[in-house]
């Protein structure tokens, strides 16, 4: 169980470094295939292939990944949040706030007011990013049971 626990932190400390690669090899990936279509002329609707809906899978899947895990980092969730909140000049006593979904990490001072950690952009991607997957997923089953019905 502690080797678990300790890949699952490196996980989430390496993701925000490592998936923005994913991200953009994916998308090339989905560009080169839609010129490929576009230069063969067949650049017309049709649902998506199994290959289409993998590297859409696996771009959503690595935003949210990375976006997910660099609020996590970026608020210092994990580490001290305390000492975050005051290196981040939020004065007097605070309380230190957590949510997961949406990914929030707040500094609440004794008067009330209170100063989100985690940058603006992470939980519309990570929302997005899980639409986007689930659209992909259902899609990709389509494809699958399309390539199963010729099969036959």
């Amino acid at each position: 169980m502690d080797s678990l626990l300790r890949f699952l932190f490196l996980v989430l400390v390496l993701a925000p470094l490592l998936t923005p690669f994913l991200v953009v090899g994916a998308g090339a990936a989905l560009a080169v295939r839609g010129y490929r279509l576009m230069m063969l002329g067949t650049l017309r609707w049709h649902p998506p292939s199994g290959r289409t809906c993998v590297l859409v899978l696996v771009m959503a899947g690595s935003a949210v990944l990375g976006a997910y895990a660099w609020g996590l980092v970026s608020s210092s969730c994990l580490l001290d949040p305390e000492r975050f909140c005051a290196d981040r000049g939020v004065p007097g006593d605070h309380v230190v706030t957590r949510a997961s979904l949406p990914v929030s990490s707040q500094c609440v001072t004794s008067a009330g007011q209170g100063t989100e950690l985690v940058p603006w952009w992470v939980n519309p991607t990570v929302f997005v990013g899980l639409a986007l997957f689930g659209l992909a997923l259902g899609a990709s089953a389509d494809a699958v049971r399309r390539k199963v019905r010729r099969a036959r």
